[in-house]
């Protein structure tokens, strides 16, 4: 028997639901087609999130994640998955950003690393957090982040959206702290 991803997997248009079908089979998608989410595509997503959760998948772009944000207000318990703007370069110049581009791999790897939410005692990182581990206020800040949201499969963004993503998905001070200790490992022996 072949096994199935259970959740729905939320896309931003057909070329993503093609390129997943490539990669992985048999999956379900819900296109929004667009950041504009229509009031049945809005209600598609609660729906399939209440029978059988909902994978929130979108390109590495402005756009992919102006519409993640969206989708994370109708159905705030989704899973997320996330791929790097690196591993989202489209072949030839001329086209965007997007997980259609991706590698088998690097899509699987994606699916593979989603993160759910749970009810426990987690502390929110704060501002001062992100300067104390320099994740901001820093002159090498934005490598930092791009790195550690690279290793704990959050993506990339802003600071302040970074915080927000941090808190979201719960990472624990100890994955967060290791995340930054090895990026500072990798800049002192690029160093030497």
């Amino acid at each position: 028997m072949v096994k199935k991803i259970k959740e729905v997997i939320v896309v931003e248009g057909k070329s993503d639901t093609s390129r997943l079908h490539d990669c992985l089979g048999d999956v379900d998608t819900i296109e929004t087609n667009g950041s504009a989410l229509s009031e049945m595509t809005k209600v598609r997503i609660k729906e399939a999130q209440r029978k059988r959760g909902v994978i929130i998948f979108t390109d590495p772009d402005f756009n992919g994640n102006r519409l993640r944000t969206i989708i994370e207000k109708i159905v705030p318990d989704a899973k997320q998955a996330f791929l790097s703007r690196a591993k989202a370069v489209p072949k030839k110049s001329d086209g965007s950003l997007g997980i259609e581009h991706a590698s088998d791999e690097d899509i699987r790897q994606a699916l593979k690393s989603v993160y759910s939410m749970d009810d426990n005692d987690f502390k929110i990182y704060s501002q001062n957090d992100m300067i104390a581990l320099k994740l901001i206020g820093d002159a090498k800040s934005k490598q930092r982040r791009e790195f550690v949201g690279e290793q704990l499969k959050i993506g990339y963004t802003n600071a302040k959206q970074f915080l927000i993503r941090l808190n979201m998905l719960q990472v624990s001070p100890q994955e967060l702290l290791e995340e930054v200790k090895k990026f500072d490992k990798e800049i002192t022996d690029d160093s030497k």
